[in-house]
């Protein structure tokens, strides 16, 4: 429900941002809240989608029930921050205001809420002893539910003043939808590559059981190293000021 009611939200964030021409960093007001309803919709729907193959009896525990409600708030939370931060025209993350400061701790603490319901995912798929899926699916789910936590924490805390490195510090000329900045390394990279572990591993899950084979979970394995080592090298890759695709010309 908490993912739908933010992917709803979008249409009039969307229709406000036609009529609001105020920027910041060079890019609309509401850019990053459209971007968050987008992102943590897409995240809340997807643990909607892999709870069907957590345990049985874990979907009916007391602890359950109250970490999807303390997830789904924490998201809500980020979502009306980022919204009225751009309603007032200010800067959601990296505020130095003592209010802004004062809530990124909050949301800083929000996240890691949020984040930790993929670690919980995995390992309660892990024991879960009586899923029909492939090997190679189950191995995707495990492994790319398991990195996300560890590595969108790596990832988001190294951000601590912004996300550029070098380069104009403006997104105006950023990557299309991404925003990511061109003429300089952007941590936000890295970042996106580690939220959605969970997205890109089971992807290739999919694939690997469907083309080389349900019980192979070897190619599975070799993919979420590969992923493993280039969301770090795009993270180094930034913070030597180097963008991830630069701009021709």
């Amino acid at each position: 429900m908490t993912g739908l009611l933010v992917w709803l939200a979008m249409l009039p964030t969307f229709v406000v941002a036609l009529m609001d021409t105020r920027t910041i960093n060079g890019v609309s007001v509401w850019d990053k809240p459209l971007k968050f309803q987008f992102a943590f919709g897409l995240y809340l729907l997807t643990l909607v989608v892999y709870a069907r193959f957590l345990p049985d009896d874990v979907r009916y525990r007391n602890w359950y029930r109250r970490l999807s409600i303390a997830v789904a708030l924490s998201a809500l939370a980020e979502v009306v921050w980022t919204a009225g931060a751009g309603a007032i025209g200010t800067e959601s993350h990296f505020n130095s205001s003592l209010i802004g400061l004062a809530i990124y701790t909050v949301m800083g603490i929000a996240a890691i809420v949020i984040v930790s319901a993929s670690s919980v995912y995995a390992f309660q798929i892990a024991r879960n002893k009586r899923l029909t899926l492939s090997p190679a699916i189950i191995r995707s789910l495990i492994l790319g539910l398991a990195m996300t936590a560890p590595l969108t924490l790596v990832t988001a805390g190294t951000i601590m003043d912004g996300h550029w490195v070098g380069g104009s510090n403006t997104d105006e000329s950023g990557l299309l939808l991404l925003g990511w900045v061109r003429d300089g390394g952007d941590l936000r990279v890295a970042h996106f590559f580690a939220t959605h572990a969970l997205h890109f591993v089971p992807a290739f899950g999919l694939i690997s059981s469907t083309v080389l084979g349900k019980e192979k979970t070897w190619p599975v394995t070799a993919f979420a190293t590969l992923f493993l080592a280039f969301t770090l090298w795009t993270l180094f890759q930034a913070h030597a000021g180097l963008p991830f695709l630069p701009s021709i010309g």
